[in-house]
């Protein structure tokens, strides 16, 4: 049985099944996947059956998938990526069947008939954000610091020509010319990635806050906290993730050892687990996170969040509201923020996350 085709029909099917099964309990109790409904009807019957069914659809596929990924690994049968490629399609089969039995109920049965809706924001995030957790960005920048030092330590003893991939067994299989680009492209990968990350998380600690205007003194302290472990989630991934690159570049430069690709992916799984084991603890929002003294007493407004469920299609993945100028808004179903494609900058920004890679990685490497 070889480890990679483990890990690829296996561990990752595994690990994506997990995460989907965590899923609905990481939004507040106003969001059931990712429709938005008022909290009068956050205790509906249909919501705890659609959640019941959804994991155990996500349960069963995942076990099934599983096993054929076991079988496939034994036998040796040369499938990379089809099944968690089927894991994710499955989960999204079980998301989206609850999402359109949660939509049909809300609209058969009025939820939002003769409620007031409203919308309220904390100005304070623009004139007062909360500061950086520069602290903890130090971490990815030693990794960076290390990589570099090894690598212009081991640079002139490398052969003419240098790997650039590696087959599932770790075995190299494609070579360049030696030089600057393709020796160092991990380090260049792993400043690039560290900027990025760096980027979007001062993007996230001023991004639109999703306020509930039933308490928005709550909601607002409980966003913030939320704000600044995701931003320390998001800097400890980038550590792990640049710990990955630095067991890439040790494989790149010593081709004549074998590395296991278990132990190069390692740390950016851990990474992972980390981000995940956050995201649980605190939720969507803070909607996880304990009340504070006095935030229980906090009296409601008597508002319900506005039904905004037109901005949100395919399968409420992507916003679309050219009207609201926010950037990133937080996403409907699961943890973190996604960017607003009514926003022609939103738009400039997701091309340029996908395109740089692109253009950047083949001139470094030729």
């Amino acid at each position: 049985m070889n480890i990679a085709d483990l890990l690829d029909d296996v561990v990752i099917p595994a690990v994506l099944a997990a995460v989907a099964w965590l899923m609905p309990s990481l939004t507040g109790p106003t969001l059931a996947f990712g429709v938005r409904i008022p909290a009068p009807r956050a205790d509906a019957p249909v919501i705890a059956e659609q959640r019941g069914r959804y994991r155990r659809r996500v349960a069963a596929s995942g076990a099934v998938l599983i096993v054929i990924g076991t079988l496939c690994s034994v036998v040796r049968f040369g499938a990379t990526g089809v099944v968690p490629l089927l894991t994710v399609a499955a989960c999204l089969t079980a998301y989206g069947r609850a999402r359109a039995a949660i939509t049909a109920a809300k609209r058969r049965e009025g939820w939002y008939s003769g409620l007031r809706q409203g919308v309220v924001t904390d100005t304070a995030l623009r004139t007062d954000p909360e500061r950086f957790p520069w602290l903890w960005a130090v971490p990815a920048g030693l990794v960076c610091v290390g990589t570099t030092v090894v690598g212009v330590l081991r640079y002139p003893s490398l052969p003419d020509r240098v790997p650039t991939h590696f087959n599932a067994s770790g075995t190299a299989d494609h070579f360049a010319a030696r030089s600057v680009g393709t020796a160092f492209f991990p380090v260049f990968a792993q400043v690039g990635l560290t900027v990025l990350i760096l980027a979007l998380t001062w993007l996230s600690l001023r991004a639109r806050p999703e306020l509930d205007p039933a308490r928005p003194a709550d909601s607002a302290r409980r966003y913030r906290r939320f704000s600044v472990r995701m931003a320390v989630s998001l800097l400890l991934l980038a550590a792990f993730a640049d710990l990955t690159l630095l067991a890439g570049a040790w494989a790149m430069w010593h081709a004549d050892r074998r590395v296991s690709p278990v132990l190069v992916l390692l740390p950016v799984l851990a990474g992972l687990v980390v981000v995940v084991a956050i995201a649980v603890r605190t939720g969507q929002g803070g909607s996880r996170l304990p009340a504070q003294d006095g935030e229980e007493t906090e009296e409601s407004t008597g508002m319900v969040r506005r039904d905004d469920d037109r901005y949100w299609r395919l399968l409420g993945s992507v916003y679309v509201n050219r009207a609201d100028p926010a950037l990133l808004v937080q996403k409907r179903f699961g943890v973190g923020w996604t960017v607003n494609f009514g926003n022609p900058w939103g738009v400039v920004l997701l091309l340029g996350l996908v395109l740089t890679p692109t253009l950047v990685v083949p001139l470094l490497t030729r």
